[in-house]
């Protein structure tokens, strides 16, 4: 706040509007607890959110990094002032954290933390997580806290709008799990009613032929080309059970329209700037359609979790009689010789059997540091 009241606000809007980009719980955390360093000029900030067995089912922190994060070990128990803001849900303002009488120590590797703050996150009544500060940068009072009461006014508005961000991110992966859950379900109700009533057909048919290949090799050439029969009947409504699974937005809308809506989400959701562009695109064959998106979707997903790109661009057109899609970012890259120890392996082979599914080919091109550009080439459109 000491840098003015218009630049403070600025802040806190900027702040609270990346918050608001992103829909899952992990991303919202990150956001948070940067957003609570930077506004306050802390050196170190964590948020952690506790579980039901005296710790913490997640816990970010921003201003250590990896390697010493990982020197520092397991996630922290509930004990000491992170405990007490949990259960008693209030403020924690102090000049030197070591001194407080609940303060129980922390692992060798753990920075040294001096002035703190901390305060409960709350959603109602319930204490949904505790977001703390420490190290201020700045001169700070002899013996006295480097956090002020605009500091902790401040942090009082970011945790209450972390709060709404937070459970709005929680009712999203729920939503998503649900939906999840739902499709399944309704796809295993197709195939127990459909598919394994044909397949428990087959077996009898199957077990017949076979007592009656010595004895009676007519009827059992007879049965046999009736499990013929079965196996084509199952398949069909196997394939009809999937094709049900084509996303409703493809059909409704077409592959430029949903394509274009799930980039706009993509790009509110994470920091990375998602675009797409489409020029002389051409209606495709459903299934080909299909097999777009779904690289399309795989590839995005690749560069927004794995690559730590900030741009990732999308496109879909034309390329002599054929249609052509496009996802590049400007991420860490890989070896695709190496794709295995790269954790991409299936994801790779997934797309590329998607692709050549639909007579399409896929091509990928990356190096370490040079980001990375997926190409699907389909004949047609």
């Amino acid at each position: 706040m000491s840098q003015g009241p218009r630049s403070g606000l600025a802040a806190v809007s900027s702040a609270l509007l990346a918050m608001s980009r992103h829909l899952e719980v992990r991303d919202v955390l990150k956001t948070i607890v940067a957003s609570a360093r930077d506004l306050l000029d802390a050196q170190y900030a964590a948020l952690g959110v506790p579980d039901d067995h005296g710790g913490f089912a997640q816990f970010v922190v921003d201003g250590v990094g990896e390697e010493q994060w990982r020197a520092i070990g397991p996630l922290p128990r509930q004990h000491g002032i992170l405990a007490a803001m949990l259960r008693e849900a209030k403020v924690e303002r102090l000049a030197d954290v070591r001194k407080d009488p609940r303060f129980e120590g922390w692992p060798g590797a753990h920075p040294d933390l001096a002035d703190f703050l901390g305060l409960p996150v709350k959603d109602g009544e319930e204490v949904i997580g505790a977001l703390f500060l420490a190290n201020k940068r700045c001169a700070k009072p002899e013996g006295g806290c480097g956090f002020t009461e605009d500091d902790e006014e401040l942090l009082s508005i970011l945790a209450q709008h972390a709060a709404i961000a937070l459970t709005n991110a929680r009712l999203y992966e729920r939503s998503r799990e649900l939906t999840i859950a739902e499709e399944r379900s309704r796809l295993a109700h197709e195939l127990h009613d459909a598919v394994s009533q044909k397949l428990f057909s087959l077996r009898l048919t199957a077990q017949a032929a076979a007592a009656l290949v010595d004895r009676d090799p007519a009827r059992a050439k007879g049965e046999l080309h009736q499990v013929a029969l079965l196996a084509a009947e199952a398949a069909d409504e196997l394939r009809a059970a999937v094709v049900e699974l084509r996303p409703a937005a493809l059909d409704e809308d077409g592959l430029i329209a949903t394509l274009r809506t799930q980039t706009q989400v993509l790009d509110r959701a994470h920091t990375a700037r998602v675009t797409f562009t489409a020029n002389g695109f051409r209606a495709l064959p459903a299934a080909q359609e299909e097999a777009l998106l779904r690289v399309a979707q795989e590839a995005l997903h690749n560069a927004l979790r794995h690559s730590g790109a900030d741009r990732v661009d999308v496109s879909l057109g034309r390329r002599g009689h054929g249609a052509v899609l496009c996802v590049t970012d400007n991420g860490s890259g890989f070896d695709p010789t190496a794709v295995r120890s790269a954790g991409r392996h299936l994801g790779l082979v997934s797309m590329r059997d998607r692709a050549s599914g639909v007579g399409g080919t896929l091509t990928v091109e990356s190096a370490p540091g040079k980001g990375t550009t997926i190409e699907m080439e389909v004949p047609g459109g």
